[in-house]
């Protein structure tokens, strides 16, 4: 048999530049910045934050622990391993106030999985949504990903609301697949198909 086609060409995630993308609520997906020390300061407090503990599991020590983990974020995405977004305020200085990019990225299968996370102040707003649409809307038209995943704790409703209203249909339970600070947890996963409405 002939070998099967990359779903997505490599080099199509590392040649152009990192592209920014508007939000409706006015706020901007950008890179990280690795000058400077506004984006590792905006991790920092992320790692700090008791909700995002809770539900994501990342640590950040210090200033300079964030800034080695922005230049990972960038050397995976030149490795077409991941590609992550900071959700900036609206305005010229933008600080960041969340996290959104996709993890587990396999260009040849055309598959990616979803994490995001917002600042207490993000919060609320709908900014979660805007997001995840938006960045699935860029995997699935302009990057050409087949498949998106995204997965989160039953114990999180709020997550649930979100795949739920950005397209990503409820496919079942992942028993005791994730492992937080309070122990093991159920994962319910979600998808949304190229094609999907």
């Amino acid at each position: 048999m002939p070998p099967i086609d990359p779903v997505v060409p490599p080099g199509r995630l590392a040649t152009p530049p990192h592209p920014e993308l508007s939000l409706p609520t006015g706020h901007l997906l950008r890179p990280w910045r690795e000058g400077g020390d506004g984006d590792a300061l905006a991790l920092l407090t992320a790692a700090q934050d008791p909700a995002i503990q809770q539900w994501n599991l990342f640590s950040v020590d210090s200033v300079a622990d964030a800034r080695r983990r922005i230049q990972r974020m960038h050397e995976r995405r030149q490795a077409e391993q991941a590609a992550i977004w900071a959700i900036a305020e609206p305005g010229a200085d933008s600080p960041a106030v969340g996290l959104i990019g996709w993890r587990e990225l396999e260009l040849a299968g055309g598959s990616a999985e979803i994490v995001y996370w917002l600042l207490p102040e993000a919060r609320g707003r709908g900014v979660a949504l805007a997001a995840v649409r938006r960045l699935s809307q860029w995997a699935l038209d302009e990057l050409g990903l087949h498949r998106l995943e995204l997965c989160h704790s039953t114990a999180n409703p709020a997550s649930c609301r979100v795949a739920a209203k950005a397209g990503y249909a409820l496919e079942g339970t992942m028993r005791s697949a994730l492992l937080h600070a309070d122990g093991w947890h159920d994962q319910h996963l979600h998808a949304r198909i190229k094609g999907d409405a």
